[in-house]
C-alpha cells in the first residue's frame, strides 16, 4: 500500500516537534526514506509542505534541514497566538455544531479522568485532539489552519504544558466547553485569553531554552531505518 506524503509530513513533523529530529539536523531524503519505509518521492513532498509550515528550512549546499527559530521569533509566536486562540475560542461559540460539542465534551471528559488519575501518557494527545477539534469548530479552515500549526510550533518551542497543572489545564477547559456550548463567545474569548495567560510565564521562563538545550544537531536519521 502506498504511504501518502500526507502521513509522511505528519510523521516528520511529530519527531521534529517531538526532538527526534533536532534543530539544524540536516534532512536527508534518502535517509529519511529508509527511516519511514517510502519512496523519496513522498518524502520529497512532505519536506516542501514542511518548509511552508516553517519546521524546515533549504540550505544551499547543504539541502533541507530542521529550522532553528530564535529568540524573538519564538516570543513572536506567543504573541502572535494570545492574540488568535481567543478569537478562534470566540468563533467556536459562534460556529460550533453538535458533533463539535460531543467531541470535545467527550475528550475532556477523557481528559479529566487521565490527570485526576495521574495517568500522563495520553494527555499529550487528548490535548492535541482537543485543540484541533475547537479549531475546527471555528467554520473557518483558514483560521483552523494557522491555530492548529501555532499550536504546533509553541509545543516545539516551548515544550509540552506541565503535567502538574494538568487537572487545573483540564478543568479550564471543560469551562470552556462549556461557554462554546453555550454559544457565549465573549465568556470563550475571555476563558480562552485567561488560560493562555496561566500558561505563558512557565512558557517565556523555559521556553526558549527548550530548542536551545535540545540534543546538537547530528544526523539522526543515519542508520534509523
Amino acid at each position: 500500500m502506498r504511504i501518502s506524503a500526507q502521513t509522511v509530513c505528519t510523521a516528520i513533523r511529530d519527531d521534529i516537534v517531538g526532538g527526534v529530529l533536532p534543530p539544524g539536523v540536516r534532512l536527508a531524503e534518502e535517509q529519511l526514506a529508509r527511516r519511514y519505509g517510502v519512496s523519496r518521492v513522498p518524502v520529497r513532498e512532505a519536506l516542501r509542505t514542511l518548509e511552508s509550515e516553517g519546521f524546515v528550512v533549504s540550505r544551499r549546499h547543504a539541502g533541507a534541514c530542521v529550522a532553528q527559530p530564535g529568540d524573538r521569533e519564538a516570543a513572536d509566536l506567543l504573541d502572535i497566538s494570545a492574540l488568535l486562540e481567543p478569537l478562534g475560542a470566540a468563533r467556536a461559540a459562534q460556529r460550533r455544531t453538535e458533533a463539535h460539542l460531543k467531541v470535545l465534551r467527550g475528550l475532556v471528559r477523557l481528559g479529566r479522568q487521565r490527570a485526576g488519575q495521574g495517568q500522563e501518557a495520553d494527555l499529550r494527545s487528548l490535548g492535541d485532539w482537543y485543540h484541533e477539534t475547537l479549531a475546527q469548530a471555528t467554520g473557518s479552515p483558514g483560521l483552523a489552519s494557522l491555530l492548529v500549526q501555532l499550536r504546533r510550533k509553541i509545543t516545539w518551542l516551548y515544550g509540552a504544558e506541565p503535567a502538574t497543572r494538568a487537572v487545573v489545564i483540564w478543568q479550564e477547559r471543560g469551562a470552556l466547553v462549556d461557554a462554546v456550548a453555550r454559544g457565549d463567545a465573549e465568556r470563550a474569548r475571555a476563558l480562552s485569553a485567561a488560560q493562555f495567560e496561566h500558561a505563558a510565564p512557565a512558557r517565556r521562563q523555559f521556553g526558549g531554552a527548550a530548542v536551545r538545550t535540545r540534543k546538537p544537531a547530528v544526523n539522526t536519521a543515519r542508520g534509523q531505518n
